[in-house]
């Protein structure tokens, strides 16, 4: 059969169509997204039709986002799926696979047999809490022979239809959070004023213009030290300080006795007060609420929970957008996406091998994500950012007491990865006595929290990854060698960038349009002096700085060409250097990622007086928490000269 024929030419070459698949749809979202999936998942199988559909509310029906059929688009199509083959797809959630005669099979399909259709496969579009969110079909006039390659192919197209239908849906929910928020800031009763660290006022309710008889266009003029007696502005001052020291969760507190308010009338009055602190990128604002006595707390409540829920949506949908940043057809990152294939659907043990900046964490993600544990979550730890103090109680959890500090029982990383995966970022910086207990973890799936002599069982699967050459820190008496051969069950080697070849110019546009459209420009494709120069850097830095580098040019090129002039370093146009193994690659960027971040460090530190927190601590100006600073000063031996 010709067509049959035809199919298996296409299906022979899995990069290419794993390529494909990769191309067609990193540049879109939403309905684009869908139709460029469907009309690509037709052609990689080589199908009459292809849809992607999803539930409409609790009923029976289906609504396609996307239905390619027969070379053309069908719109607004909705079908109530009883009795078709969907119906086994939702009912079992699985895969199904009708090779022929689906006419006989189904016969109360009127649909089926107007097309002529004779083979089907389908998959359900599953969420990570289990909720059934739609599914992903194509349907053929030929027979359709099973084939293990189009099976895999059918899946990993599944997978990404099913993330951005959740991506959709958290996206969704977070406008509607944002317009709850609005709604409940602009209803209160109470005055509420967001302020920048300067006073000047970036925000304010419609109950503040009526406590202080004035228009918003004005309060936002003046700075909120007008409105304050000098008293209460000192105070407020230093409360922001004092905000600025706390841990994060817990910068917000009640302004004792108030302030004093004066308003332009020439009226003064005094107020309970509450104040909190609210991150905005590298900066922070602060939000002032003006209130009775009596009411001082319910407003506050209200809006950190829906502020802490609208943050959760946002985490969620930026991890969403991450999983489909792995770009490029290089034969190294291909062999690295075909490991990821084949171990993907076990539960073995993955140690993830590449320098820094190359995109460990988004391997792990793929990984998770084609598992049998996709369902469950895939727990992050960053082993380099824990304070050593704390580590145990992070990865294992802690009883209620077990140490100073510790008010209430809590549950640690294992236990929320039970049934999931545990991705062990950086495992080269875990201390030596948190090795052993993670190898028990590893041989025998338990472990003791901090303070407890109960043993706890879990079962997940794990996921290391680590940049620094582990059998150096064998040697070194740093790593533990029984732990090195649990972990490097599967070793995957991700390429460093120098080595993609052309996936640079992939990358470099990929996130020149991300930029562009989050700034509202519009730039012309990269010109032939870009390319060789982003071709030419050996990018020690890897994805990481490339993507750092494409922003700063984003920003600082002038008009619709995008120009490195600023953005690349001077050295940007030296040549590449030469291929060298993996291992002497990890040992000489380790060394010279250590000498910049020491550097970086003792400048801070000098520039700040050695003063670490606060807001004018290096903590602050490195972007790092004081406590994973003060892990580091200790990682890196830096110590405070002393002074005669």
């Amino acid at each position: 059969m010709p067509k049959v024929e035809s199919r298996a030419v296409r299906l022979r070459d899995v990069n290419k169509a794993l390529r494909m698949i990769l191309e067609v749809t990193a540049a879109e979202t939403g309905e684009g997204f869908f139709a460029a999936l469907v009309k690509n998942l037709a052609a990689v199988l080589d199908t009459h039709g292809a849809w992607v559909t999803e539930f409409i509310g609790d009923t029976y029906r289906l609504r396609a986002l996307a239905f390619w059929l027969d070379g053309e688009w069908v719109d607004d199509f909705e079908y109530d799926f009883r009795g078709t083959p969907c119906e086994l797809v939702l009912r079992d959630v699985r895969l199904v696979h009708i090779a022929d005669n689906i006419v006989s099979l189904f016969p109360e399909d009127a649909y089926l047999r107007r097309l002529g259709a004779v083979s089907y496969m389908g998959v359900p579009l599953v969420a990570h809490d289990g909720r059934i969110l739609g599914n992903l079909a194509v349907l053929d006039d030929q027979p359709m022979p099973e084939n293990e390659k189009s099976l895999t192919l059918f899946r990993i197209f599944a997978v990404r239809a099913t993330a951005e239908l959740q991506r959709l849906r958290y996206e969704q929910q977070l406008h509607e959070r944002e317009a709850t928020l609005t709604r409940l800031v602009n209803s209160a009763m109470d005055s509420i004023i967001e302020l920048r660290s300067d006073l000047s006022v970036a925000l304010v309710n419609p109950a503040t213009e009526k406590a202080f008889t004035c228009r918003r266009q004005d309060l936002l003029k003046r700075n909120f030290a007008h409105f304050l007696s000098e008293p209460s502005c000192r105070k407020l001052q230093h409360l922001m300080e004092t905000l600025a020291s706390l841990p994060e969760g817990k910068q917000f507190l009640w302004i004792p006795g108030g302030l004093e308010a004066h308003c332009p009338s020439g009226r003064h009055f005094i107020a309970e007060a509450t104040l909190s602190r609210l991150p905005v990128h590298d900066d922070a604002n602060f939000m002032l609420v003006l209130r009775d006595m009596n009411e001082r707390l319910a407003a506050e409540q209200r809006i950190q929970s829906l502020t802490s829920e609208t943050e959760y949506l946002r985490e969620e949908l930026r991890e969403l957008r991450n999983f489909d940043e792995i770009i490029g057809h290089s034969p190294t990152l291909l062999n690295a996406m075909k490991d990821v294939e084949q171990v993907a659907g076990t539960d073995t043990t993955v140690m993830l091998h590449g320098e820094t900046g190359t995109g460990k964490e988004l391997f792990a993600r793929a990984i998770h994500a084609a598992s049998q544990r996709k369902h469950k979550p895939l727990v992050k730890v960053n082993c380099a950012a824990l304070p050593e103090n704390l580590v145990e109680s992070e990865l294992f959890g802690h009883e209620s007491g077990a140490f100073t500090g510790a008010t209430r029982k809590r549950e640690g990383r294992f236990s929320l990865a039970n049934g999931g995966t545990i991705f062990l970022d950086e495992i080269g910086e875990l201390p030596l006595d948190l090795q052993v207990k993670l190898l028990r973890v590893l041989q025998e799936g338990e472990f003791e929290p901090v303070g407890s002599s109960r043993t706890r069982r879990v079962n997940v699967r794990f996921i290391a990854a680590t940049n620094r050459n582990l059998f150096q820190m064998i040697e070194m008496g740093e790593f533990r060698k029984d732990l090195y051969y649990r972990l490097n069950v599967f070793p995957i080697e991700i390429p460093p960038l120098r080595a993609r070849g052309e996936d640079v110019i992939l990358l470099a546009n990929a996130f020149c349009q991300k930029y562009a459209r989050e700034l509202g420009r519009t730039f012309t494709p990269l010109s032939d002096t870009c390319r060789q120069r982003l071709m030419a850097y050996a990018w020690p830095g890897n994805v990481r700085e490339l993507q750092n580098v494409i922003e700063r040019a984003v920003i600082t090129s002038p008009g619709p060409h995008l120009t490195l002039d600023r953005a690349l370093p001077d050295n940007g146009a030296a040549p590449s250097r030469p291929p060298e193994s993996s291992t002497d690659t990890a040992i000489r960027t380790e060394q010279e990622m250590k000498n910049l971040e020491r550097q970086n460090i003792l400048r801070a530190l000098e520039t700040t007086g050695w003063q670490i927190s606060g807001e004018e601590g290096a903590a602050r100006r490195l972007g790092l928490k004081p406590t994973t600073l003060q892990s580091r000063l200790k990682a890196l031996g830096i110590r405070r000269p002393r002074t005669d």
